[in-house]
């Protein structure tokens, strides 16, 4: 996980002046971050033009921590470009699932997600720096509890929501729903909680997904 820092303070609608935690929750993008397999490794090609640097960038849509729009399993869905930024900008809440094993299903989220519109998954995975098949995922009737409480966001630490050898059914059922997904997130130093999200992905125009620069932010006072 980025270090966390404090940002200038702010003031609240109740006229307190509240310091804010800024929490980076994005995995360094370098040439040896693993991958998916069949994804693109990413390549950086830097070029020293005397009183400049400039760096060719050759990587997948899925690199990294990144962020999965409609169009990557619905092909008719919205594109990274159209999606709502209010879905994955706004309160959310962060669940320690990391003694979940490798299949989370609905009974470790009930009771844990009324009244919230976007959710992350810490499992096992964070910190983990190569690539395992077995990685942490949710099952499909995970992803049908989630769809029932209309979530706008939902976010997993490990290489993809689904297992390994799924058909897209979880991906299909949350973003035919609506609800973004963001995948290898670093939430290895994150307590469980309440937060701020902020995840930006890159506007590419008609393009299925993008990295992004994902960080939770905490109010102090505000818990």
């Amino acid at each position: 996980m980025g270090e966390s820092g404090l940002s200038p303070s702010l003031v609240s609608g109740d006229g307190v002046d509240r310091q804010v935690n800024i929490i980076d929750i994005t995995r360094p993008l370098s040439e040896d971050i693993l991958v998916y397999p069949g994804d693109t490794p990413p390549a950086f090609r830097q070029q020293d033009g005397g009183g400049f640097l400039i760096t060719d960038l050759h990587m997948s849509t899925h690199t990294g921590t990144h962020i999965d729009a409609p169009a990557h399993y619905l092909k008719s869905g919205e594109t990274i470009d159209t999606i709502p930024l209010s879905h994955i900008v706004g309160p959310c809440r962060v669940l320690d699932l990391t003694c979940a094993g490798t299949s989370i299903d609905a009974n470790h989220l009930k009771g844990k997600v009324n009244g919230i519109d976007r959710l992350l998954l810490k499992t096992s995975f964070s910190g983990t720096h190569r690539f395992q098949y077995d990685y942490p995922s949710i099952t499909a009737d995970t992803a049908r509890f989630i769809t029932g409480y209309e979530m706008k966001c939902v976010g997993i630490d490990s290489p993809s929501i689904e297992p390994y050898d799924s058909d897209g059914a979880v991906h299909r059922e949350l973003l035919s729903c609506g609800c973004i997904i963001l995948e290898l997130l670093d939430l290895s130093g994150v307590e469980e909680g309440d937060y701020m999200l902020v995840a930006l992905p890159l506007r590419f125009t008609g393009l299925d997904g993008s990295p992004a620069r994902v960080v939770l932010l905490k109010i102090d006072g505000c818990d």
